[in-house]
């Protein structure tokens, strides 16, 4: 009785730091992009930093995919394997973010006629659900790396999805924009 008093203990912190966690990171990314002054870095090689974001985020929706395709063929050892690799290309990717948007001002896009509202619709719709992303994944993730895939598999129905449209899109955003960088 007192070990699973302990592991019902063990998981609520981590619930609670999930928490923490998926309001904090939307917060600090808000606070970084509408500050009004950008932090000073002292170089330019940040300016790099939105192509090396493309390649990672490619890379993460590859990675998710090849997950849903081991756990379909019921590979559950490589499924956690790429899962856990698009996970770490997330954080990366993250970092990545915030240290180029704390950085640098962010560049309008130059389309015009049709092209306008599609690029729009897109970059909304992204950013509205990558600030609501990370509350699901770090669950699913905790979920399937404790082997608790009753839970997972629920939560994954709603993970997954967002996961892989906020990787897919914000390559399509970057490819859309990247025509106006200045550096």
């Amino acid at each position: 009785m007192e070990n699973n008093n302990s592991l019902l203990q063990n998981e609520a912190k981590v619930k609670n730091w999930i928490i923490f966690v998926s309001v904090l990171v939307p917060l600090l990314v808000a606070v970084l992009l509408f500050m009004p002054e950008k932090v000073d870095v002292g170089a330019e090689w940040v300016y790099f930093l939105p192509h090396l974001n493309a390649v990672i985020n490619s890379a993460a929706s590859i990675a998710l995919l090849l997950g849903l395709m081991f756990v379909k063929k019921k590979m559950y050892n490589y499924h956690g394997a790429t899962m856990s690799v698009a996970f770490v290309l997330g954080a990366i990717f993250l970092v990545s973010y915030v240290v180029y948007h704390g950085a640098a001002e962010s560049t309008p896009f130059g389309g015009e006629g049709w092209i306008r509202p599609v690029y729009y619709f897109l970059l909304i719709s992204h950013i509205v659900l990558a600030a609501v992303a990370l509350f699901p994944i770090l669950f699913a993730y905790y979920y399937g790396y404790t082997d608790q895939r009753a839970k997972h598999r629920k939560v994954v129905k709603f993970a997954y999805p967002i996961w892989l449209y906020v990787s897919v899109t914000g390559v399509i955003v970057y490819l859309m924009i990247s025509p106006y960088y200045t550096h």
